[in-house]
Parts: structure tokens; C-alpha cells; sequence
């Protein structure tokens, strides 16, 4: 099994900055695809960012391009999601996942595991 454990959310001013973390632990060994996503109040949960097992490959929602990185360290089995010039519509809980392939896909039920989530809040 693996397990996602996000971190780094936080209430942050119209503007700003936050770097969420997602540490995974359990069976981490073969090649995968890590992404991030995100479920605002009463909405489905979108897509946000994923990056290839080398981090060569990144992909973003339109919605953050430019704005967010997505990274990963793979000895330290962490992937990373840098948010600056954030809006109060990115105001959501934010899930770290896991997909046992390796190739990016945008649909939720393209992975096979999630965190628990980490609440980021952005105020006008």
C-alpha cells in the first residue's frame, strides 16, 4: 500500500505565495505519475498539475499555468507544488495523487491513490 500525506496549506492574502508538500511512504519503488488536484465547496475535484516519474514531463490546468510548479524529489519520495499570484478562486482543499502509470492523465479516477487533502484559503 501507499500512503499521501499533503501539507503546507494555509489562509493566504490575494497575491501570495504557499508551497504545499506531499510525502509518500509504503510501496514507492516502481514508476509513477504524481499529480495534484483540487475540490472547492460543492464542485467536482479538478485537475491542477502532474509530472513524470523523471520530472521532465509537466502538465497544468489553463486555470494555474503559469502561476503554479509542480516538482518532485524522488529520493525523498516528495512532490511539491508551488502556488504564487494566488486568487480567492484557487481557495480549495488540494489532493496530492498517485498514478501507477506512466502517463499523465487529467481524471480523477485515472489514480490510484490520494491524500487526505490540505485546505488552502484565499482572501480578497
Amino acid at each position: 500500500q501507499v500512503q499521501l500525506v499533503e501539507s503546507g496549506g494555509g489562509l493566504v492574502q490575494a497575491g501570495g505565495s504557499l508551497r504545499l508538500s506531499c510525502a509518500a511512504s509504503g510501496r514507492t519503488s516502481s514508476r509513477y505519475i504524481m499529480a495534484w488536484f483540487r475540490q472547492a465547496p460543492g464542485k467536482e475535484r479538478d485537475f491542477v498539475a502532474a509530472i513524470t516519474w523523471s520530472g521532465g514531463g509537466t502538465y497544468y490546468a489553463d486555470s494555474v499555468k503559469g502561476r503554479f510548479t509542480i516538482s518532485r524529489d524522488n529520493a525523498k519520495n516528495a512532490v511539491y507544488l508551488q502556488m504564487n499570484g494566488l486568487r480567492p478562486e484557487d481557495t480549495a482543499v488540494y489532493y496530492c495523487a498517485r498514478r501507477n502509470d506512466v502517463m499523465i492523465r487529467t481524471a480523477p479516477s485515472e489514480y490510484d491513490y490520494w491524500g487526505q487533502g490540505t485546505q488552502v484559503t484565499v482572501s480578497s
